[in-house]
């Protein structure tokens, strides 16, 4: 047999190496389409320049109530030049649209059905698919942004996910009233998702509390959070679901009267350090281990994004039965009565 020059051999094994190389470098964009982006959100609030920048690389989850207002065009007037927003409606290109009426639902606990609770793993999960949710990608949560209630939602969302362990998340502060302030491009087509693949983990523990927790809580004099209004606090009004007025022994209000500003036209969180200077006043100590509850669990999902994500107090825990499980289970409450 001819022998091969030295050359020669050289050549093939250069050409093995690229080929190789080539091969791994397709693999490694692959494997970046299928397990992730690779973009990391800056922080739990994002801006709606960053979101614009980031669009395609992130799940934009749209959450609202009024589901209709997802295709329905905004309106403005203009005065001296300035543009407002006179009718809400549209949302960022290419959301996803989330029904707020699914983000909860009924448990039973003890016997008693308790509703507007977290759902299980499962239930959670497959919501999260039936809208699209693409696993390993950044989600940034989206809410109307045209009153308090509405950055509530969103961070109901954004505990919602943590809990199953989704640590990539951020909520856009302003929601769509910002994004359309900022003159982006706003769209009124239906929610057309892709079959989601998004994957809830074991929930975490640390995020969320039971009764039993709470009265433990107050035995001990730890912190307790009540995020509702100040007259729902003192026991002066209730709903009609929480069956006695006032507050659980010992807590202390964070109503959503000063948890967000209106700025531009839109809703929007406080800096940390505005934060600080409210708890002051409040006498709520940021850093000490909370529990943070409301009603039904909604409000205390913003007052527990406030202290967990941007004060960044990692030992803070929703309440989610609140006040309706607290009082249907007979438990103690002061108040005016």
């Amino acid at each position: 047999m001819p022998r091969r020059r030295e050359g020669v051999y050289q050549e093939n094994d250069m050409k093995r190496f690229f080929a190789s190389a080539l091969l791994a470098i397709a693999a490694a964009l692959v494997s970046g389409m299928a397990f992730g982006s690779g973009v990391v959100v800056p922080g739990p609030l994002v801006t709606p320049a960053w979101l614009q920048q980031h669009q395609a690389e992130v799940n934009v989850l749209d959450v609202r109530e009024d589901t209709a207002s997802f295709t329905k065009a905004p309106t403005f007037t203009t005065e001296s030049g300035k543009k407002t927003l006179a009718g809400f409606g549209g949302h960022v290109p290419g959301a996803l649209l989330l029904d707020f009426a699914k983000v909860r639902t009924s448990r039973m606990i003890d016997g008693r059905e308790i509703k507007w609770m977290l759902p299980t793993q499962a239930d959670f999960q497959a919501l999260m698919r039936s809208v699209g949710v693409q696993d390993g990608r950044p989600t940034v949560i989206v809410s109307d942004g045209t009153s308090a209630g509405d950055l509530d939602m969103a961070a109901r969302v954004y505990w919602s996910m943590k809990v199953y362990g989704d640590n990539n998340l951020a909520i856009l502060d302003g929601g769509t009233a910002a994004w359309l302030a900022a003159g982006y491009p706003v769209s009124t087509d239906a929610a057309k998702p892709a079959a989601g693949n998004w994957v809830a983990k074991a929930e975490n523990r640390k995020l969320f509390a039971d009764s039993t927790d709470v009265a433990k809580a107050a035995a001990q004099g730890r912190q307790l959070v009540d995020a509702r209004p100040l007259p729902f606090y003192i026991g002066l009004e209730r709903k009609p679901i929480v069956l006695a007025a006032g507050h659980i022994k010992g807590a202390e209000d964070f109503p959503p009267e000063v948890r967000a500003v209106k700025r531009d036209g839109s809703m929007r969180f406080l800096s940390r350090a505005d934060y600080a200077t409210v708890f002051k006043h409040l006498g709520v100590n940021s850093h000490k281990p909370t529990i943070t509850y409301c009603n039904t669990g909604h409000l205390a999902s913003g007052a527990w994004f406030v202290l967990h994500e941007i004060m960044q107090n990692p030992g803070v825990a929703v309440y989610d039965g609140s006040m309706y499980e607290w009082t249907t289970e007979k438990r103690p409450v002061v108040g005016l009565q």
